[in-house]
């Protein structure tokens, strides 16, 4: 019974509100009295009956000091007072609510992109399923233009995938055989068969959505001091409205106080400010894990980065190319690398990116030195200095000045040498990430000052990285319980640490930072380990995320003010004479209204 009274009332409580404020219009218009008791139950039903639940279950609430306020304001004769009071409460309810949805609007954008439908392969068969009957181990066929179901790894032909949904990356991926796709992306170009490893709620794309509803749902400290300070609170100011009338013997100016020292704007202003934060965030693909995240990253004054994969690329790439003889060199290194499978090669090869290789007649992979090989009636040495000197090489001064100023910066260096005579150099680094140099520059700006970078390279390519950022501490040539400790340590001086790193390997040190954040595409690991994911994999959601937290504090904390001020002036206006019940409620509701559009701004936040 209670149940389907419940759902009633839910369902036809926003209907009433609005009834009763047309009749409260009318009351005033008309200046008739008995319309306002006519318009109080159409607004009030619902916080009575709120009201009634909370004590079932032995809970004084906000509802329950409302409805006290309106049956003092009923039994002195204040109809348009109680009618008055029900209605913007209601309101201010459903302004919060409507707050709420709009800020959630992430999860349903989610929710509206998630796979619905998957082709299943039995044998010689393809059978169309609902996404949720996909078992792990299953073969899928996906055909372009399908959505990939379910997390798994293409065992059969290759496509281009848009992986926008998970990484926030518009380039499409290239997955051959043994490449890990995800759900909720696209095939856009080619036919793959996949093995499904992850389903329902374990893949990568539920997660994320997992991720956001708990977040908007989790409590920031300051949240928790409300909800606590409210179950004291109510009771108080049932006993200072008791003191008020006992003193003045004026019931009028007691259930005055009951109304206006009501702590709506108090209780919604904070968790409006959270949730629209929050969900903020999620519209920018930055995943804030709930209200204490968001609490201890507003707070952060040290941040500490991982080097590879965070403010690099995490893979080798060609810097660049000195030219000395034969305008062919390139193409004859590209041709002889084309055959290895080292990082170094595929870099070559990447800029190279030339279709019209030479055909190798003879290849000899010298480990530790390079490749010597025979090219189109050429003799071609790709490899190091070593191999150089090995060969008995003789280097011209200007490749030497090369060499060095090129090894200063930490750059592996590749030398091309065709029939006895250095050709090109080729430097080779892990290049620094476009965003990185910017990012550290506005963390600056935000007043952070205390920026390190954490790596287990050498010092000199620390160094170098670490000089073009603009970062000035740096540890290099760490093990993963090294980072640990630096972190450690500067916890231990009081510093309050946000630890940003890929979400893989760095998992320690996500975890035991005051804030861990993951750079990457919602892996396990990134999920399970940090307190914020960055979703697009770019370092510029970074400074996105720590404005959007520090803002989300500050409007938290600007509510509470707007509301504990409110409630105080009000409360010594009426002792003073000054303020009356009508006046009060007015200024008082209004406060609400004020927290709500404050809370608003966040979804329209912009920059510092």
């Amino acid at each position: 019974m209670n149940i389907k009274v419940t759902k009633f009332i839910n369902r036809y409580a926003n209907t009433g509100m609005w009834i009763s404020g047309i009749i409260i219009l009318l009351a005033i218009l008309l200046e008739n009295s008995l319309l306002y008791l006519i318009a109080l139950p159409f607004s009030g039903i619902p916080i009575f009956y709120r009201a009634y639940q909370s004590l079932r279950f032995k809970t004084i609430g906000i509802e329950t000091l409302v409805s006290l306020a309106v049956i003092g304001a009923c039994i002195i004769g204040e109809y348009s007072e109680a009618a008055i009071v029900t209605f913007l409460f209601q309101f201010g309810s459903y302004l919060e609510t409507k707050t709420a949805k709009k800020t959630r609007s992430a999860i349903k954008a989610l929710c509206d992109m998630a796979p619905t439908t998957a082709y299943r392969i039995i044998e010689d068969d393809i059978e169309e399923i609902d996404v949720d009957e996909v078992e792990v181990d299953d073969i899928l066929l996906v055909k372009t233009g399908n959505q990939i179901p379910v997390d798994g790894i293409v065992i059969k032909n290759e496509g281009y995938v848009n992986e926008a949904s998970i990484t926030g990356e518009s380039k499409l991926s290239h997955k051959i055989i043994g490449s890990k796709v995800y759900a909720g992306t696209f095939l856009e170009n080619g036919a793959f068969q996949m093995k499904a490893e992850k389903v329902g709620e374990d893949t990568t794309f539920a997660k994320i959505i997992e991720l956001v509803e708990e977040a908007q749902d989790a409590k920031s400290p300051v949240e928790r001091f409300i909800d606590t300070f409210a179950k004291y609170y109510t009771p108080a100011v049932v006993v200072m409205a008791l003191s008020v009338y006992i003193l003045t013997r004026n019931l009028d100016t007691a259930i005055t106080v009951l109304v206006l020292a009501c702590p709506g704007a108090l209780v919604i202003g904070a968790p409006i400010a959270n949730v629209a934060g929050i969900g903020r965030g999620a519209k920018d693909g930055i995943l804030l894990k709930g209200g204490d995240s968001v609490n201890t990253f507003a707070k952060a004054d040290t941040f500490m980065f991982d080097k590879t994969g965070t403010l690099t690329y995490g893979r080798p790439r060609v810097n660049k190319v000195y030219t000395y003889a034969h305008k062919d060199g390139l193409l004859l290194a590209a041709s002889a690398e084309q055959i290895s499978s080292h990082p170094i090669s595929k870099a070559i090869l990447e800029y190279i990116d030339s279709e019209s290789l030479y055909d190798v007649k003879s290849h000899e992979t010298l480990r530790g030195y390079g490749i010597k090989a025979s090219i189109n009636n050429h003799e071609v040495l790709v490899g190091n200095k070593r191999l150089m000197d090995k060969m008995n090489i003789e280097f011209q001064a200007e490749v030497l000045n090369d060499l060095q100023s090129e090894q200063n910066y930490g750059s592996t260096i590749v030398l091309v040498c065709i029939d006895a005579t250095i050709t090109n150099l080729i430097s080779i680094s892990d290049t620094i990430k476009a965003d990185a140099i910017e990012t550290i520059t506005k963390l600056k700006q935000l007043g952070i000052k205390n920026i390190v970078m954490l790596t287990g390279d050498n010092k000199e390519s620390a160094e170098c990285v670490a000089n073009q950022i603009g970062i000035s501490k740096y540890y290099s040539e760490l093990l993963p319980s090294d980072k640990l400790d630096i972190i450690k340590k500067y916890q231990s001086e009081g510093h309050i640490v946000t630890f940003v790193g890929d979400g893989i390997n760095d998992s320690p040190a996500l975890t035991i930072a005051n804030t861990g954040i993951a750079i990457g595409s919602g892996t396990d690991v990134a999920i399970e380990c940090s307190d914020v994911v960055l979703i697009k994999s770019n370092l510029t959601s970074l400074v996105k995320a720590f404005q959007y937290a520090r803002k989300t504090i500050q409007i938290m904390y600007q509510n509470i003010f707007i509301a504990v001020g409110t409630v105080l002036i009000l409360l010594i206006g009426l002792l003073a004479g000054y303020v009356h019940m009508a006046i009060g409620m007015l200024i008082h509701e209004a406060s609400i209204l004020v927290v709500i559009l404050n809370a608003m701004r966040l979804l329209i936040i912009k920059e510092e």
